[in-house]
């Protein structure tokens, strides 16, 4: 699987109109999941970030919104951020571009948010484009401190590595709640909001 726990700059420049980072002006860092809601993984995220204070920014599946409407309200009530992940877990590459389109409205209907991640990273600069020219237009978010923690033929402790190795003030980090990510997720987590507190880092959620 090929990937790398930092964002390469050649990759930000080619779609150099997403967010891939935050302010760094203070010592803040944006933890974002992905692929949620699940109903036993997400109250995990939750728990783990209510010991810290910490606020996040889930990237939802509007199906998984859709089939578990109680976790996705969870998210809200305890005042995180959310954002639209399509309907169906859509590869932008791989999907028509009407398709892909109609995909990501059908979420909007039950994520009511401008924030938008594509799946994989995926997205053609024509997608990425109309997203951005829509009457709503979406804020595309990427990342620039990627886990590793879909990635079944790491370890925890290497997931958990990627992160604390290149996460700094400004870093937006990828996890994943979902059953796929759970073990090197919930081995990593808890680390990360440990290690990162005790340096007087905040954990706040993705505005604008």
């Amino acid at each position: 699987m090929l990937y790398t726990a930092r964002t390469p700059k050649w990759v930000i420049k080619l779609f150099n109109r997403s967010v891939w980072d935050m302010p760094d002006d203070e010592k803040v860092i944006y933890l974002s999941f992905d692929d949620g809601p699940h109903p036993q993984i997400t109250p995990f995220v939750l728990d783990e970030l209510n010991k810290y204070n910490a606020k996040a920014t889930f990237f939802c599946i509007g199906k998984n919104v859709e089939a578990f409407p109680e976790v996705f309200q969870k998210i809200l009530h305890e005042g995180h951020a959310v954002g639209n992940h399509t309907f169906d877990h859509l590869n932008g590459w791989k999907t028509g571009r009407e398709a892909y389109i109609g995909n990501i409205l059908k979420a909007r209907e039950y994520i009511k948010s401008s924030l938008f991640r594509p799946p994989y990273g995926k997205i053609t600069p024509w997608q990425h484009k109309v997203l951005l020219q829509m009457n709503e237009p979406f804020k595309i978010i990427m990342w620039s401190v990627l886990s590793g923690d879909f990635d079944t033929t790491i370890t925890p402790k290497q997931c958990c590595k990627n992160v604390i190795e290149n996460a700094k003030s400004g870093s937006v980090i990828v996890f994943h709640d979902s059953e796929k990510a759970y073990e090197r997720m919930k081995y990593s987590l808890p680390i990360v909001l440990k290690t990162f507190s005790e340096k007087g880092f905040l954990f706040e959620k993705i505005h604008f």
